[in-house]
């Protein structure tokens, strides 16, 4: 049985300990669960990656394609106001499907540059800073603050991590942190 003096401190994912910014905490969290992602479909071969986890319906890689496309409209579409493709053709099934003659590869280089273009976009901002409008937000009433779509997407990835867990359970029974 552990006593008061025997307590070990807690080991804390995402940033250190000392880390109270309250930017610095999500970009550090942001960056722990998109190293988890990788993490958690590392080892899987192409057919283990391509192929939806069933009864989830979804693939490792469909997943990272859809985070992608999720980096892409509240980032590059609603914070920036970028001109940019929101939405895939064929709406969410394109969202998580992968064709054929589309790759592993391809897709992991998708997800990796809309992540930077995501870190390019927030080293220029603080969190204050309101959405540019006339992308996805059309008046500045609706458009939040880039601190408001950080925790959006830190839940997303947080929520779908969790999910990327069960889904590598069931397809070769490795379980995560």
């Amino acid at each position: 049985m552990q006593t008061p003096s025997d307590h070990v401190p807690a080991v804390l994912d995402g940033p250190g300990v000392a880390v109270s910014d309250p930017k610095d905490l999500l970009l550090g969290y942001l960056h722990w669960y998109r190293q988890a992602l990788m993490r958690k479909i590392d080892g899987l071969s192409d057919e283990q990656l391509r192929t939806p986890v069933q009864p989830l319906g979804w693939s490792p890689l469909g997943l990272v394609k859809h985070l992608g496309w999720v980096e892409r409209r509240w980032m590059r579409w609603g914070f920036a106001a970028e001109d940019v493709l929101a939405y895939p053709p064929g709406g969410d099934e394109g969202e998580w499907s992968l064709p054929t003659n589309q790759s592993a590869a391809e897709v992991l280089d998708d997800y990796r540059a809309e992540v930077m273009r995501t870190q390019a976009l927030v080293a220029e901002a603080s969190l204050a800073d309101p959405a540019r409008t006339g992308g996805r937000f059309r008046t500045p009433e609706d458009a939040p603050t880039l601190g408001r779509i950080m925790f959006h997407l830190l839940q997303e990835y947080a929520r779908h991590v969790g999910q990327l867990d069960i889904a590598r359970e069931l397809i070769d029974g490795q379980t995560g942190e």
